[in-house]
């Protein structure tokens, strides 16, 4: 699932940021792109707030023709909006359809096709997995690829975040039962499911367009 529910405050773009143009190009189209064109992907679910619903509809007819996004209405907070998606995948979570599910912030437009495959890979094997970067040059990953502890904090954390998704949408219908809400998706699935989380090798380009030079580099980035 891609997550599109930002407000672009700190953009000062006066709009959700996920509809802010790229080299030509809205930011969930990159992101929702990227999804696609990875085959061991199946659904593509775009979560959105309902008052995009008509820049949603225009944006993926006229940059996304011909490619499948099923959409989900998100909630109040980011647990919220990942709960209201789970929720919609629940059939075909249940029925084995989805056995994993991927998380990630329509604000990474620039995340690739090696990544999301390595995260899904991972998720499915050994039940969650997540990108990350070295915050400073003493981190280090233990041998099996797990985090934990402090270790975690010496990780900055990427999206997607992938889980098996049985696990992750129990985990999440506790958290909502307990008032519970995490920093991130992992945050819920360590407090709420023994299943190990691995570290995947994150990427530089991958980074998060948060403030006005974000883009900037973004569109650097991609004319190269």
């Amino acid at each position: 699932m891609v997550l599109a529910g930002g407000s672009g405050v700190r953009m000062g773009a006066g709009m959700n940021k996920a509809y802010l143009p790229l080299a030509g190009r809205r930011l969930i189209s990159w992101s929702l792109r990227a999804f696609a064109e990875v085959a061991e992907v199946g659904v593509l679910l775009l979560v959105t707030r309902p008052a995009d619903h008509e820049l949603v509809t225009t944006t993926l007819a006229a940059e996304l023709p011909g490619v499948e996004v099923e959409l989900a209405d998100g909630g109040g907070t980011r647990q919220e909006s990942e709960l209201a998606a789970l929720r919609h995948l629940a059939p075909r979570i249940a029925d084995g359809t989805v056995d994993a599910v991927l998380l990630h912030d329509a604000a990474r437009p620039l995340v690739s096709h090696e990544l999301i495959t390595a995260v899904l890979r991972e998720a499915r094997d050994h039940g969650g997995a997540m990108p990350g970067l070295p915050a400073d040059d003493l981190a280090t990953v233990g041998a099996d690829g797990r985090l934990s502890g402090a270790l975690a904090h010496a990780i900055r954390a990427q999206t997607p975040q992938g889980f098996r998704a049985a696990p992750l949408l129990a985990a999440y219908e506790q958290a909502a039962r307990d008032g519970f809400d995490g920093t991130d998706t992992a945050s819920c699935m360590e407090r709420y499911s023994g299943l190990p989380v691995r570290w995947v090798p994150g990427e530089q380009r991958n980074f998060k367009i948060t403030f006005p030079h974000d883009l900037t580099v973004a569109e650097h980035l991609v004319g190269h």
